[in-house]
């Protein structure tokens, strides 16, 4: 089916496009880190303490920029997980065996991305994961986000879904996720650990005049 042929191509394509973003996004992080460094150093070496706010800016700017190639990348994982919905309907079989009765299809590597295990008890019989920290939390305060609740009505027996139909990202999905990619773990570091420190020592050496620093000027 030349359907199925033009799926595959893009998919495989876009795959490679994916794989040259984390490149790049390595490229970002390792300038974010010599310029911010660099202007920290020449702070203390040229005496002229508003280098370490320049360096704050440094680390902001690559932050930016960082947030913004990520989302740039994750609209490609949303269209990755369209061809593998659009192949499921089209090439689904039915294998048996560990699968049971779940139809399987390829490609699938977005959807299975996430699937991190599940632990099990002494009988290996599974058991629900433990929820983030952040949950637990909201949890002991008596709050309990929407997607955890959902989670709870969810039976442990369903917890290996990687046989599963693959989900579409829904529209609302995609426009939280776009949002919030600048705050992810992987997008954060190290440039907010050059804009702390590049604040710390700028407002120390410039509003507090921290003792011992009084050869520093701006």
């Amino acid at each position: 089916m030349r359907l199925r042929d033009d799926l595959s191509k893009e998919y495989y394509a876009i795959l490679d496009v994916v794989s040259s973003y984390d490149g790049w996004l390595l490229i970002v992080k390792g300038w974010s880190v010599t310029l911010s460094l660099a202007a920290l150093g020449l702070g203390f070496q040229q005496r002229h303490y508003a280098l370490f706010f320049l360096a704050a800016v440094t680390g902001a700017a690559f932050w930016l920029l960082d947030g913004l190639m990520k989302g740039y990348q994750y609209r490609y994982y949303v269209r990755m997980r369209e061809i593998e919905y659009s192949a499921y309907l089209i090439n689904r079989v039915a294998l048996g065996g560990l699968y049971g009765e779940k139809e399987i299809s390829a490609p699938r590597i977005d959807m299975t991305w996430g699937f991190k295990g599940y632990p099990v008890d002494e009988q290996d019989n599974p058991l629900p994961p433990a929820p983030p920290w952040w949950r637990r939390v909201l949890s002991r305060a008596g709050k309990k986000p929407e997607e955890e609740e959902e989670k709870e009505k969810q039976k442990v027996e369903n917890l290996d879904w990687r046989a599963d139909e693959p989900e579409r990202r829904d529209p609302q999905k995609i426009y939280r996720d776009l949002g919030r990619c600048y705050w992810w773990p992987n997008v954060v570091l190290p440039h907010v650990l050059a804009v702390i420190l590049g604040l710390l020592l700028f407002v120390a050496f410039a509003a507090l005049n921290a003792s011992g620093v009084d050869h520093l000027r701006l």
